[in-house]
């Protein structure tokens, strides 16, 4: 077993998990009810945070010990990115094989060797740069995931350089809708079944522009059967959520977009379901992302009733 070195109160130092060849850190959180065979939730923050910070923000490990789920949060150093930003739009960290993809992977085969994880209940989230890194992984490693959750983040390769990236984050050039779904195609011999898809973008964000929301939903409805308007509308905590649902009327794809909200990640953090803490891109606005998404995967109580309801037609 991999040895970890513990820091903070909540996470531990995961160490040696392969080449790294993004020179990548990696922090764990395995709750003590964790159990055999069960889940795994990757989760990347964004620019400026740190592993950390952002699951003192999101309450992803306050919801590990709920659900007994475990965590890995790889992390971006500063001799990659001044910032701290995932490069996911960088050529050699956006591609199968390489760089910064291949060092998650890395991290995710170890810590599933380690600690007994279930391959098959693997999922991953991010926000800004790691959402748009976790757009990356869900098309460059699809047989790893079940599910992805892109926060306020982009498109699989609508940018090729840092310029393109300043473009599309402020909503300018995105790909076309056939280009985008060629990108994801293209990025490995993957043939299905693919990851569930759940999208969250404030209206209101300067830093990356919303439309990235739906361009993010476009690039993966060809790929899932679902192309056209959702096949319903629902809300949620005050808020609409766009579900399609695939022909078995499982739903493959779900958005939220938080009115006027801006860049982050939406949290509600009062009452006794209250998660994470508001902060710097930690926004609170009456509704956990982090409570959804998991519910959405099938890891809470109420997402593990949801998931067991019998099928019906779209």
């Amino acid at each position: 077993m991999t040895t970890s070195s513990h820091i903070g109160d909540r996470l531990s130092v995961l160490k040696n998990f392969g080449t790294d060849p993004g020179s990548l850190s990696a922090d764990i959180y395995i709750p003590k009810n964790f159990p055999k065979n069960g889940p795994l939730v990757v989760v990347l923050h964004g620019s400026t945070q740190s592993a950390e910070s952002y699951d003192i923000g999101s309450g992803w490990s306050t919801l590990a010990d709920e659900c007994g789920i475990a965590l890995l949060f790889p992390g971006q150093r500063k001799t990659n990115n001044s910032i701290g930003s995932f490069n996911w739009f960088k050529l050699g960290d956006s591609h199968r094989g390489g760089g910064e993809p291949l060092s998650i992977r890395q991290m995710i085969k170890q810590v599933i060797d380690d600690h007994g994880i279930d391959p098959s209940r693997v999922f991953i989230t991010g926000m800004s740069s790691g959402g748009a890194m976790t757009s990356v992984m869900l098309a460059t490693y699809p047989e790893v995931f079940a599910g992805g959750a892109i926060i306020a983040g982009l498109p699989y390769r609508s940018a090729n350089t840092l310029m393109q990236a300043m473009f599309r984050m402020k909503g300018y050039g995105s790909p076309s809708d056939r280009k985008l779904n060629a990108l994801v195609r293209g990025a490995s011999k993957f043939s299905g079944p693919w990851p569930t898809i759940s999208v969250w973008h404030g209206d209101s964000d300067a830093t990356v522009d919303n439309s990235n929301a739906s361009s993010i939903v476009r690039q993966w409805q060809k790929i899932h059967k679902v192309e056209g308007p959702p096949t319903r509308v629902e809300m949620v905590d005050g808020y609409p959520r766009e579900v399609w649902c695939d022909a078995d009327g499982r739903v493959v794809i779900e958005q939220y977009i938080i009115g006027k909200m801006g860049h982050g990640t939406p949290i509600s953090a009062k009452g006794a379901e209250g998660l994470g803490e508001e902060g710097k891109y930690m926004l609170e606005v009456g509704i956990s992302s982090t409570r959804h998404i998991a519910d959405f995967w099938g890891l809470t109580r109420s997402g593990e009733a949801n998931r067991s309801e019998p099928k019906t037609a779209a």
